[in-house]
């Protein structure tokens, strides 16, 4: 029986303890024991060249793979080290959880995405975009840190009042408050949601917003397929923009990814797709 950690930082452990049920339920259904670690009792280093890892400061036997569940590439740089999988790899949690470092990597195989531009608020006090705009941290997540800057003194209140110096500034001349969110396992499209929000120029689920299943046409499959391609992905969700001509633009990448907007809409058993893949690529 293969064994795996599916690593949590404790309050998202409690947060989310029904997706963990059903996540080591889906995989002692295919075999496989999966044991919920959490981020903080986990200790990782190197003596000498002798790699460390302790939980509960305690020795533990290493695991066949590990899926991820927090923002900390170290550790899959830690594990791969040991030639030991991670869901997902350390090229997707080092890049696609900073928001300038993936649309650097997107422009670079040419995918289209909203102006764009990158705002380090410790060299930089003028905005290079007209108002409105939008500013988000490089590194927030599920609509935290991102804000619609229609006047000076708004930007001014952010910038007095955040939490790091990295940002990136987006033209919003886009159709505000909807976005195109694309599940991907591997290589594959699994679904894909339009998302829409009329009291916020956010579309995120969590923030009141409404979600339905939406069809891709062959242009933009073969945009997704593009992205695929260039990454060696286990779960994530793309993110797109929609424009006022309704075409596609790359937003961001979400690592962590979430599956309620995904069962809400469809009767598709992520995390058996999921598991199915772990066992392959393992």
């Amino acid at each position: 029986m293969k064994k795996g950690w599916l690593i949590y930082k404790e309050t998202d452990a409690v947060n989310n303890q029904s997706y963990i049920d059903w996540f080591i339920s889906e995989a002692k259904a295919q075999n496989i024991e999966l044991t919920l670690i959490l981020r903080e009792k986990l200790q990782i280093g190197i003596d000498g060249t002798r790699f460390i890892t302790t939980y509960y400061n305690k020795q533990i036997t290493l695991p066949d793979f590990c899926v991820i569940r927090v923002i900390d590439p170290t550790l899959q740089a830690h594990f791969n080290a040991q030639n030991i999988s991670c869901f997902n790899n350390y090229q997707t949690s080092i890049i696609c959880n900073d928001k300038s470092a993936t649309h650097i990597e997107l422009a670079k195989i040419g995918v289209p995405a909203v102006t764009t531009f990158h705002f380090d608020t410790s060299k930089q006090i003028d905005p290079p975009l007209p108002y409105p705009f939008i500013l988000k941290s490089v590194n927030g997540r599920s609509g935290n840190q991102v804000f619609l800057i229609d006047n000076y003194e708004k930007f001014i209140h952010v910038l007095n009042n955040k939490i790091n110096n990295r940002f990136i500034i987006q033209s919003a001349d886009v159709d505000m408050g909807k976005d195109l969110r694309v599940f991907i396992i591997g290589k594959e499209i699994i679904a894909a949601v339009l998302r829409e929000n009329k009291n916020d120029f956010r579309a995120n689920f969590k923030l009141g917003g409404t979600a339905k299943l939406y069809q891709l046409n062959e242009d933009e499959i073969n945009m997704v397929k593009k992205i695929i391609n260039h990454f060696n992905f286990g779960l994530v969700g793309i993110d797109f923009l929609i424009n006022k001509e309704g075409k596609l633009l790359f937003n961001e990448i979400e690592d962590v990814v979430g599956s309620r907007i995904l069962s809400e809409t469809t009767d598709i058993n992520l995390l058996k797709l999921y598991l199915n893949h772990i066992k392959k690529r393992i």
